[in-house]
């Protein structure tokens, strides 16, 4: 190296054996950067050039290993061509993007085949670029430790592996498990790293650099196993008996799980097939170029935009107000111990603070504790927990009707009946139990929050946060700021949000505030395609296929249809009957009332649920349906259309109206809250992405055939003539 690295430090022992420890200066976790790929070539030629340099061990200088390759970085490589497009032309511009974007590969490449055997000892999370470079390491010890993980998760932000993890992987397992890791993105546990051949030894962390260091010493070799002549994949040769059992069902797979909406899964399954035809270095070019394509795609654009910048913007407090100290919250109470309110209170024990869990009865509070228990021991059956985390959980959950418990909380979350009376009853008896600093939040999924505030003598202490079901699962939770709602009370639910690792965005009060508003008109058109005659498989089906993650049937199953009755009539009551489709109030009356069919909770919904086997739709919807289609005289293309574009348009009434002040979070909310076709990068990217003038036209056609809630409000009719986006204004205030 002309000059010392100042992403690693890099030294050799009396043995010959180096050692690189990567560690950033300024950064808590270490990340692949241009100046990272510099400095790690840099250390490569130094291991060469040195005849008394045996071998070289990467391990790192934090708690992680590393998260990967930063994805600004990609962002900017898309910058620099439109830039160099511009300037140069297309040609020019896209043999530039081709050479940056495969710079990773071929500086693990150099390390891979510069004679000398390099090994990595990682502790702590190693995922995506990070975990490519271990791969392209010659030997990788893991520490036996619950936070190590390896991974490549880079599908997950609409991208594939680039750094050559397509090939190795394909080379060190079974066809069929490298598929499946790929496609997934899950997180491995270091001993499961070592069953499936990503990792040569486990050991306790404090020995892992030592046991990599012997391995060097011992005379480790420094030849891929597919660098070894004769070498042989695990499944053998694509085109033989074996490898027609693997492709043709890995591509039903893929679209039966993607709906071919996907491009980066796609570019993985062709990836694997043709690089597996060829030598190592012509497979890694050929993932390089479906890599360099996926770069520039806006399915990889959008998602890498809300999904790690905007999502990271917001996990560190974009939208948390400045001018308040961060709070740390101790204990917290939570009113009503059903379903919602035991998981609540599951999710704040398991974040380490105390929770006094309330009911009307002592009976009622130990059942909503006994869930709790039911929660841990789950995990601890998936290996995920152990018994001595239930003991401690449990402990710090104390269940009782007497609300003098409450004297000594921090923050109260009511998550009772939703019913105004109800809870405006528990506002004014909890409050008088509370301490003086207490934060009031009421977790309803559509009673405004103003109207709810007019039972406390605090309102300045009352705000909304609302979870979504089951919470134990959920991402998203909605902080939910009324008329009066101070900014302390809005930092304390955001940090509170934090510490139980979940992702708050921050709305103005409306009724069903934004996620619900966007869910309640995907609902609606499953129940309008209903009574137009569509098949109800193919209303789920259409639905999945324009990337929702269940069919509206189905999440209204799931959601209970008595439910979702009581928010009709609710919402009729409070604001009068033209409030309402008439349609749905006939269909959810027919399934709730006459034919007693409430959802996967009595069994018996949309679907049926059969206690043994899976659940299978009610044969009986043919009867309630007015009038039935011939499933080849429907326009699948314009389901698709529709299930998409009502969502996006609501997302952008709420922009309009202010119950969301921010894209970011309409965005990232959409898609953690309810599922929003992911590859699209949110609601308002749907928008974005496809253009204002676009959008509008397609919204047009829609509403001169289904009606006027496929009317664009006035803020898209604007950016349609401007040519403006949601993500202007961002961009300007930065």
């Amino acid at each position: 190296m002309t000059e010392a690295p100042t992403n690693f430090r890099f030294e050799t022992d009396a043995d010959g054996v180096a050692l690189a420890t990567w560690d950033m200066p300024g950064r808590s976790m270490n990340v692949i950067t241009m100046a990272v790929m510099d400095e790690l070539e840099g250390i490569v030629d130094t291991v060469v050039a040195d005849a008394s340099i045996k071998g070289c061990v990467i391990a790192s200088g934090k708690s992680n290993f590393s998260g990967g390759a930063d994805l600004t970085m990609l962002q900017g490589l898309g910058a620099e061509y439109e830039r160099l497009k511009a300037s140069e032309g297309e040609e020019a511009a896209m043999r530039h993007f081709f050479e940056s974007s495969r710079r990773l590969s071929l500086v693990f490449r150099k390390l891979e085949t510069c004679g000398k055997p390099f090994a990595a000892a990682v502790h702590g999370l190693c995922l995506g670029g990070a975990f490519e470079l271990a791969l392209s390491c010659h030997h990788r010890v893991l520490a036996d430790d619950d936070k190590t993980r390896v991974g490549l998760p880079e599908i997950k932000v609409g991208l594939f592996p680039g750094g050559g993890g397509t090939q190795r992987v394909a080379r060190l397992m079974q066809t069929g498990d490298a598929l499946q890791m790929l496609f997934k993105g899950e997180q491995i546990r270091p001993q499961m790293a070592r069953t499936m051949g990503l990792a040569h030894a486990v050991a306790p962390a404090a020995e892992i650099v030592e046991r990599a260091k012997a391995w060097i010493r011992d005379g480790g070799s420094a030849v891929a196993p597919w660098d070894v002549p004769k070498f042989k994949a695990p499944s053998g040769k694509v085109f033989s008996p074996a490898g027609m059992m693997i492709w043709p069902p890995a591509n039903a797979i893929y679209r039966r799980e993607t709906h071919d909406n996907y491009p980066a899964a796609k570019a993985i399954l062709a990836s694997v097939y043709e690089g597996l035809q060829l030598p190592m270095d012509l497979g890694l070019k050929v993932e390089s170029r479906y890599f360099a394509y996926i770069l520039r795609t806006k399915e990889a654009q959008a998602m890498i935009r809300t999904l790690f910048i905007s999502m990271g913007e917001i996990n560190k407090g974009a939208r948390r107000p400045k001018n308040v100290e961060p709070t740390t919250v101790r204990k917290v109470g939570v009113i009503g111990a059903g379903f919602m309110g035991a998981g609540i209170a599951y999710v704040t024990a398991q974040a380490g603070m105390e929770v006094v869990l309330i009911d009307r009865d002592q009976a009622a509070a130990d059942a909503g504790k006994a869930q709790c228990h039911t929660l841990i021991t789950g995990q601890i059956h998936r290996g995920k927990a152990k018994t001595a985390d239930r003991d401690a959980l449990l402990a710090r959950i104390t269940a009782t009707p007497d609300t003098a418990a409450l004297a000594d909380c921090d923050l109260v979350v009511e998550a009772v009946f939703e019913d105004p009376a109800v809870k405006a009853e528990v506002i004014a008896r909890v409050e008088a139990a509370l301490p003086e600093h207490a934060i009031f939040a009421s977790n309803t999924s559509t009673l405004p929050i103003s109207g709810l505030a007019r039972s406390t003598k605090r309102p300045a202490q009352f705000v909304g946060i609302h979870f979504f079901s089951p919470v134990e699962k959920m991402l998203l939770v909605e902080i939910i700021r009324g008329e009066a709602t101070g900014d302390r009370a809005v930092a304390t639910a955001l940090d509170y949000v934090r510490a139980i690792k979940k992702t708050g965005i921050v709305v103005n009060d409306s009724r069903g505030f934004f996620a619900n508003r966007c869910v309640t008109a995907y609902l609606q058109e499953g129940h309008r395609m209903l009574l137009e005659g569509v098949p109800p498989a193919l209303i789920e089906n259409a639905a999945r296929m324009a990337g929702m993650p269940v069919g509206p049937l189905s999440l209204n199953d799931e959601v209970a249809l008595d439910l979702g009755l009581r928010i009709l009539r609710a919402t009729e009551a409070q604001l009068g009957e033209g409030a309402v489709d008439p349609g749905q109030r006939w269909l959810l009356t027919e399934m709730v009332e006459t034919r007693g069919r409430l959802g996967r909770k009595n069994k018996r919904g949309f679907y049926d649920y059969p206690e043994n086997g899976p659940k299978t739709l009610w044969p009986g919807l043919a009867e309630i349906q007015p009038e039935r289609l011939a499933p080849d005289t429907v326009d699948v293309a314009e389901l698709k259309h529709r299930f998409l574009v009502v969502q996006a348009l609501e997302a952008a009434r709420t922009v309009q109206e202010g119950v969301v002040t921010d894209p970011r979070e309409a965005d990232v909310g959409s898609i953690l809250g309810f599922g929003f076709a992911p590859f699209t990068g949110g609601a308002l990217s749907y928008i974005d992405f496809m253009g204002a003038r676009t959008f509008v036209d397609l919204a047009r056609t829609l509403e001169a055939k289904h009606g006027p809630r496929f009317t664009p409000p006035d803020n898209l009719l604007t950016m349609a003539e401007t040519g403006g986006r949601f993500y202007d204004a961002l961009k300007r205030a930065a």
